[in-house]
């Protein structure tokens, strides 16, 4: 009997769960792109309907520089610019998290480091 209800309340949950969340973005369309490729390097942007951007160039390095943008559900714009070549993926922005700052004391402890290096070892001999 246990087992029947408890079969019976699993199937209400999944009947009570949406399958797919009801959006705007469902409905986008590409408002423009632009691809251009060439031997030396290629150029690409994308706009769409539901105000997501994209453009971004590269060289024949493989170095790239691009931004994307979309508007966030609060209404923000959320603008990311990036760099990526051989120091990696770097990208910048507003929106993207920030380390807390470096507490006085360690910044203290850092200095006193730098001012006071170690004595050279000195070789045991043998």
């Amino acid at each position: 009997m246990f087992k029947a209800l408890l079969i019976c309340a699993v199937i209400g949950l999944a009947a009570a769960v949406p399958v797919a969340p009801s959006s705007d973005d469902v409905h986008a369309e590409v408002v423009s792109r632009k691809d251009d490729v060439r031997p030396d390097g290629f150029d690409s942007a994308l706009d769409t309907s539901n105000h997501i951007s994209r453009s971004e160039s590269g060289d024949e390095h493989g170095n790239i520089h691009g931004s994307f943008a979309w508007i966030s559900p609060e209404g923000e714009k959320i603008e990311i610019s990036y760099v990526a070549d051989e120091n990696g993926y770097q990208p910048q922005g507003a929106a993207l998290p920030t380390p807390p700052p470096v507490p006085v004391e360690i910044e203290r402890a850092l200095q006193w480091l730098a001012a006071h290096p170690p004595a050279p070892e000195y070789e045991s001999k043998h």
